[in-house]
């Protein structure tokens, strides 16, 4: 994981935070050059393509350089710290730091300057990086050091922050554009601004308060000059708003994001597995009204005092029964050995939106849980996946899935299965309709489910069972006994 460059630097690499990932985002440097680092001290934060996750310096040392900025992409084994150890690491930090101060500018040139303050950490966070074992006071982030200059990094980062409050100082008088050696100062939403509009920041005459470029002067770089007729702009170029326009408008007509951690591995992965496992959809409309009641109940039961119970508790349960009824359905294709595989065992992979985009955590050996023990699990996976603490390992090794679409208020869909896995449960929202129930035309809580299947494992009739089992459990939850 680290190698070293000569006797009193140690260059700390990217590690694989997952199992076969190739990259990583940097989110945030939490150390900068100069700073004194110990064994297990959180450095940065990065996002891989199944979770956000801290990491730990594995020695003592002096922050050298940062060598990759916030945002950046990394390959795993590419070396993004040098720590200076030994007794030769104070002495050295500080010619280190005048070497570093270009790459150090990219890091952090697009935050505000930080007061000194130690960072909070968030509550119940902790790095989750295999093989640290960090403890929770060893994890205590430390304040980053300031400028060499202090009032001039006062100075600063008061401009900076009263022209972000829009009552900034007066403008200098001529102000000059920055010379070709050094990066232009502006925040990120202007840096933004910018790159929609087409304009080389480096170009730009800054307004702002210690040479920082405001989005006016980035609208006065790609406004028509006097005289010269509106059309002249590039095509490229959308023309600045009118003054009177609101600030929502005032960007390009279209907006690119980067495809990169969760939304680039999801988007890998359901092409991947669309193009490889051959899908089979099947759809029924079941009546659950039975289970409704049921639901209700059990909110009253004093076992379940505390815990999260929902349709999906039942769903979830409905369709390990229809599992143990057919264990052929639980089961994955090893391509290069020509085997299918049957899980003797089911790790239940739960479908959830967060702001990182959708992740599919799994709850390991959900077979075995009684009904209390599975709506214990189901809350924590939730509240987990919500507060983005979700860890790697909870998304890996999942056999089948249920994702609960009715949530949104649609009425199902044809989900594509998580590669490696057998089967997929779509689940449509519940909604009073009529129906027939002993003869009689009458309101019903209905709803669709459609499983999606791998056709090399799973045929017609076995996928057609272990959805008429999960409809009939769901119709009659009684079923969850005598079906036990």
């Amino acid at each position: 994981m680290t190698t070293m460059t000569d006797s009193s630097v140690r260059e700390f690499k990217m590690p694989d935070v997952g199992e076969g990932l190739t990259e990583a985002e940097i989110l945030k440097w939490y150390v900068e050059p100069g700073d004194t680092v110990t064994d297990g001290q959180v450095v940065c934060e990065v996002e891989t393509a199944k979770a956000a996750v801290e990491l730990p310096i594995p020695y003592d040392g002096v922050v050298r350089a940062l060598h990759f900025p916030e945002g950046s992409t990394v390959d795993v084994g590419t070396s993004i710290i040098a720590v200076g150890v030994g007794d030769g690491a104070a002495a050295a930090a500080e010619p280190v730091q005048e070497a570093a101060a270009e790459p150090v500018q990219e890091a952090v040139a697009d935050t505000p300057a930080t007061t000194g303050a130690e960072e909070p950490k968030p509550e119940g966070r902790q790095p989750v990086l295999v093989g640290y074992g960090v403890s929770t006071s060893s994890t205590r982030r430390r304040p980053r050091k300031g400028a060499k200059d202090p009032a001039a990094a006062q100075d600063a980062s008061a401009a900076i922050q009263a022209e972000m409050n829009g009552h900034g100082p007066s403008a200098p008088a001529a102000p000059a554009a920055p010379s070709a050696g050094d990066r232009p100062l502006a925040k990120p939403p202007v840096r933004k601004l910018a790159k929609d509009l087409g304009v080389d920041l480096a170009t730009v005459v800054p307004s702002g308060p210690d040479g920082v470029i405001t989005r006016e002067d980035v609208h006065a770089a790609v406004a028509p000059a006097p005289g010269e007729a509106p059309g002249a702009a590039p095509a490229a170029v959308a023309p600045a708003p009118s003054p009177a326009a609101p600030a929502s408008y005032d960007t390009a007509r279209e907006t690119r994001v980067p495809v990169k951690g969760v939304r680039r591995a999801t988007a890998a992965a359901m092409v991947g597995s669309a193009f490889t496992a051959p899908h089979v959809t099947e759809f029924v409309t079941v009546d659950v009204t039975r289970t409704m009641k049921l639901v209700e109940e059990l909110k009253q039961d004093k076992e379940y005092t505390g815990l999260r119970v929902n349709p999906l508790l039942l769903i979830s349960k409905a369709l390990l029964v229809a599992i143990r009824r057919n264990p052929e359905v639980n089961a994955s294709w090893d391509e290069a050995a020509q085997e299918i595989v049957v899980k003797h065992y089911v790790n239940l992979g739960i479908a959830a939106a967060t702001p990182r985009g959708l992740i599919v955590p799994n709850i390991k050996d959900a077979q075995a849980q009684t009904l209390p023990q599975l709506a214990g699990s189901l809350g924590e996976l939730v509240s987990t996946a919500r507060e983005g603490r979700t860890s790697p390992a909870a998304m890996q090794g999942g056999t089948v899935t249920i994702t609960n679409v009715g949530v949104f208020g649609v009425d199902t869909g044809t989900p594509i299965l998580n590669p490696g896995e057998s089967a997929i449960l779509a689940v449509g929202a519940i909604k009073l309709q009529p129906w027939v129930h002993k003869g009689k035309v009458k309101p019903r809580q209905v709803t669709t489910l459609a499983l999606s299947f791998d056709h090399r494992l799973v045929d017609g009739e076995l996928g057609s069972k272990v959805l008429a089992d999960v409809a009939a459990v769901l119709e009659q939850p009684k079923r969850l006994i005598s079906w036990a």
